[in-house]
C-alpha cells in the first residue's frame, strides 16, 4: 500500500530574473516515509529547489501546494515546524557553539533539548561540541547541522549536497541515518555522488531543464543507468 502524500508541488515556475526561469513547469510529489534522492547536473536547480521550499526564495508561483493534503505556504508557521534544511554550505550562527545552536533550534521547533550524543559519537563529534561554529572546519560545520537534523526530526527533512566536507566514516554513518529516517518523516537529499543516492533512496529523480524528466526506483535500476540519464 502506498504511503500518503506529505508534500505536492504541481507546475511551479521559480526564478531569478523574471524572464529566464531556473524551473519552469516543475512538479514533484513525496510520500510519506520515504528517501528521495535528487540528482542534476551543476546549474540544473537543486539548491534553488531547496531554498525554495525552505521558505527563503519569493520568486515563484505555482498551480497548486499541498502540505499533509492541504494548502499551505513555504512560510507557514506549521510548515516550518515540520520541515528543516541542511545546506550544502552554512556559515550561519558564527558565534553559537554546537551546544547553544542545538539549544536554539530545539526552542525554535518548540521541543525538549534532544540527546545527541549517539549522534555526536557517530559523526566523531566529540571534541567540538563547545567550540564556535566559526572556528570548526567546513566538515564538522556540516556536522553541526547534520546533528541538529536528525535530531529533530521533522517530518521533511532536506540534505543539500549533504555528503560535501565530510570524512569517509561521517559519510558512512550518514547513510545510515538516512536510509533509518523512515521511521521519523521523509528525506529529500540532493547529491552528485551517485553512491549515496544508490545506498539510501528509495526513489531517484532526475532534474534537468527546469523538471523532473526521469525517475527510477532504486532497487529495479542499475547505476550505470543513473549515470547514462545525466549526460548531457
Amino acid at each position: 500500500m502506498q504511503n500518503p502524500s506529505l508534500l505536492s508541488i504541481r507546475n511551479m515556475r521559480i526564478w531569478y530574473t523574471p524572464d529566464t526561469p531556473v524551473l519552469n513547469g516543475f512538479s514533484l510529489n513525496l510520500a510519506s516515509n520515504e528517501a528521495v534522492g535528487l540528482i542534476g547536473l551543476n546549474g540544473a536547480g537543486k539548491t534553488t529547489l531547496m531554498r525554495t521550499i525552505a521558505g527563503l526564495l519569493k520568486n515563484f508561483r505555482q498551480e497548486s501546494l499541498l502540505f499533509k493534503g492541504s494548502p499551505f505556504s513555504f512560510r507557514d508557521k506549521d510548515f516550518l515546524k515540520n520541515r528543516y534544511i541542511v545546506f550544502a554550505e552554512d556559515r550561519s550562527f558564527p558565534y553559537f557553539t554546537f551546544r547553544e545552536y542545538l539549544a536554539y533550534a530545539a526552542a525554535s521547533y518548540s521541543m525538549p533539548l534532544p540527546d545527541v550524543s549517539g549522534l555526536v559519537e557517530g559523526f566523531q563529534f566529540e571534541k567540538y561540541t563547545d567550540t564556535l561554529l566559526k572556528e570548526l572546519s567546513t566538515g564538522n560545520l556540516k556536522k553541526v547541522f547534520l546533528i541538529t537534523a536528525f535530531a529533530l526530526h521533522p517530518a521533511l527533512l532536506l540534505l543539500d549536497e549533504p555528503v560535501n566536507g565530510l570524512d569517509f566514516q561521517s559519510a558512512e554513518y550518514l547513510y545510515q541515518l538516512i536510509s533509518g529516517y523512515r521511521q521519523y518523516g521523509t528525506v529529500l537529499f540532493s547529491s552528485h555522488i551517485l553512491e549515496s543516492i544508490c545506498l539510501t533512496s528509495d526513489r531517484i529523480l532526475v532534474l534537468e531543464q527546469g523538471q523532473i524528466t526521469k525517475s527510477f526506483i532504486t532497487k529495479e535500476t542499475k547505476p550505470d543507468s543513473i549515470r547514462e540519464a545525466l549526460r548531457p
